[in-house]
């Protein structure tokens, strides 16, 4: 217990999550399976009735500490969001490691402000950085909401990216093949009980088919009327091809924009160039120039190598500037990238351009939360268990009607438009890529950071090491940078809650 009489506890947890102006999270630019969950609120209007003063409390499981410095520390966990607290605040919650009935608390702390302890109380059960006894076990929510639907309308690109996985051929998915996808789609979100599905749009350049995606994503909307699920959707692109009447068809449509964006000038150019060799960055530029001028705030998806790590903190500079959501994305090596050897994630150099970027990020933090962002696959901002939907919560259709279980994989098919339900058709396969639970990956179940970081992506282990049960390949990079991550989220709450 304190001697003497102690500055206010002060309890700081995110309001605004990862979300962002464009309305969907960092996490989200489009290129990924991801299906997250947020941790469900418990309601502002909670008060601590004289029953629950009676309750014991211990403080929520698996939660954990970081120093940010002298005053304040950092607190996450599986059940609770991150949030930054004081010393006071600190060993208030610290208390509570043996069980302790809140009305105990109040009267053996007679030197903190009463009025100040019990409003500290309450924030630090409303945070659920405590809970009661009975009600300590540790049980993550796996069934997500959402339905994600990746539709390749397109094998063709105007570019040549290195890193790219897709042989470009001159085939486009057909009106009937697309509504025939987003029926299957609509079909296995109503028999599967979710309330939401999102569609992406994706190539090949997506854009390239621009009124296909009009009258899909119009098609898609009737269907979502009908059957009284929420639509999403988002478009990726390479940026070279918009103009104010896409960005005007987009907003029409409510759909958002996800633009690839690898470095400023040359650090772009170096992995993204057009069919003839010539760089794509100064049209990208302008692409993104075109939407914010007419209304579209796009998200910006980062593709790390070892080609343009270095240049990496300047682009994150660029970003900030211009107040621009985005996400880092290590490169994955593919049948046809795998000659390129530069492309390579070497460590040192991964986590040494990563830092360098987060110093940029400390000096400008936005606001708003990057926790799903910052660190490839990896989200911290929620724990889960597995790296993304792939094989759970996830249908990619080529431009036939065939689906696969993830895009890096379009050419292994195991179902198509016709199935009646052909969700239940990808959580059956055994073939292919196996999306596991991080409980079931060697080397993660100890792992103070394996709800959050959960392996990494299944196809990228299994790439390097011929296995799916086991911790991915660049795991040192991730637990050299976790931290980092966290401790920007920190400063970031101390700046703006």
């Amino acid at each position: 217990m304190l001697s003497k009489k102690i500055d206010r506890p002060r309890i700081l947890v995110s309001l605004n999550s990862t979300c962002v102006p464009t309305g969907q999270c960092d996490c989200d630019g489009g290129d990924c399976a991801c299906d997250l969950s947020p941790l469900a609120e418990l309601g502002s209007d909670i008060s601590l009735s004289l029953g629950i003063f009676e309750t014991e409390f211990v403080i929520s499981p698996n939660s954990q500490i970081i120093n940010l410095d002298d005053s304040y520390s950092i607190c996450y966990g599986t059940n609770h969001k991150v949030a930054v607290l004081n010393q006071s605040a600190l060993y208030l919650r610290n208390i509570f490691t043996k069980p302790h009935k809140l009305g105990d608390i109040t009267k053996e702390n007679f030197h903190i402000n009463q009025t100040d302890l019990q409003t500290a109380i309450q924030e630090l059960y409303q945070a659920r950085l405590i809970v009661p006894k009975n009600n300590s076990s540790f049980n993550l929510n796996e069934i997500p909401e959402t339905l994600s639907a990746w539709l390749h309308i397109t094998d063709r690109c105007n570019l040549r990216c290195d890193y790219c996985y897709l042989p470009h051929l001159a085939r486009d998915m057909s009106i009937d093949i697309g509504r025939a996808a987003i029926e299957s789609t609509f079909r296995s979100a109503s028999l599967n009980n979710y309330r939401r599905v999102k569609l992406k749009y994706a190539g090949g350049e997506a854009l390239l088919c621009s009124p296909l995606i009009k009258e899909l994503h119009l098609y898609a909307q009737s269907l979502s009327k009908e059957k009284g699920i929420i639509l999403d959707g988002v478009v990726l692109s390479n940026g070279t091809l918009i103009t104010p009447e896409i960005i005007e068809m987009l907003k029409i449509l409510n759909l958002r924009l996800m633009i690839s964006l690898d470095g400023l000038s040359d650090f772009h150019n170096i992995q993204r160039n057009y069919a003839g060799g010539k760089g794509s960055f100064q049209d990208v530029e302008r692409g993104i120039k075109i939407a914010l001028q007419n209304g579209l705030i796009p998200d910006i998806s980062i593709t790390i190598s070892g080609r343009n790590a270095e240049g990496l903190s300047d682009l994150i500079e660029w970003i900030l500037e211009h107040n621009l959501p985005f996400s880092l994305n290590f490169y994955r090596e593919n049948e046809l990238s795998a000659s390129y050897e530069d492309l390579q994630l070497e460590e040192s150099r991964m986590i040494q351009g990563m830092l360098a970027a987060f110093k940029v990020i400390e000096l400008k933090l936005p606001n708003r939360s990057l926790l799903g962002s910052l660190v490839d696959r990896a989200n911290l901002s929620s724990p889960h268990k597995r790296t993304c939907g792939v094989g759970q919560s996830y249908l990619v259709f080529d431009y036939q009607g065939q689906i696969a279980k993830c895009q890096m994989q379009l050419h292994k098919t195991i179902s198509s438009v016709d199935a009646q339900d052909p969700l239940t058709v990808v959580r059956q396969d055994k073939t292919g890529i196996q999306n596991l639970s991080v409980e079931e990956k060697e080397g993660c179940r100890t792992c103070e950071w394996k709800y959050w970081c959960t392996g990494g992506c299944s196809l990228a282990t299994f790439k390097a090491t011929g296995r799916y049960d086991i911790q991915s390949p660049n795991c040192n990079i991730y637990k050299a940078l976790y931290p980092e991550a966290l401790r920007l989220e920190g400063l970031r709450l101390l700046k703006y809650t």
